[in-house]
């Protein structure tokens, strides 16, 4: 997935902005109904959760048809980075597709930080859009 080094990427996070939101991180498998990776600022991936959106009041960044076209289709935004506002409901929701109970978020708002950012979780991480590759450790 390429990206920076280990320690660029930790001074990366040391140096961010931190706020009332989070950071996440877009992943993408199909038929999955999951949005991706969530984290507070100024913690590295491996605290991060995967989490499936509530879009009663923001829809998700890539609300597109699955069978749309290119760079307007479910799933166009992978890997990339966004800054997310909004909130954790306490719920947890089943993903079908990926036989997961996950925590459920409440999305206010988004904006993309970064298109390419890299790895998520270490340097030599596989992306493989059949099937869930890219977990924290």
């Amino acid at each position: 997935m390429g990206g920076p080094t280990a320690e660029a990427r930790a001074a990366q996070i040391a140096a961010e902005p931190r706020g009332d939101f989070f950071y996440g991180r877009r992943y993408f498998v199909n038929k999955t109904r999951f949005w991706g990776y969530l984290r507070k600022p100024g913690q590295s991936a491996s605290s991060s959760k995967l989490v499936i959106f509530r879009e009663s009041s923001k829809l998700n960044p890539d609300r597109f048809p699955e069978n749309g076209p290119e760079g307007r289709r479910y799933g166009f935004d992978q890997n990339y980075e966004y800054r997310v506002w909004g909130r954790y409901t306490g719920r947890e929701v089943y993903d079908v597709n990926s036989n997961q109970f996950l925590p459920e978020f409440l999305l206010t708002n988004y904006e993309v930080v970064d298109r390419n950012p890299g790895w998520l979780f270490r340097t030599d991480d596989s992306y493989d859009p059949t099937h869930i590759s890219l977990v924290p450790r």
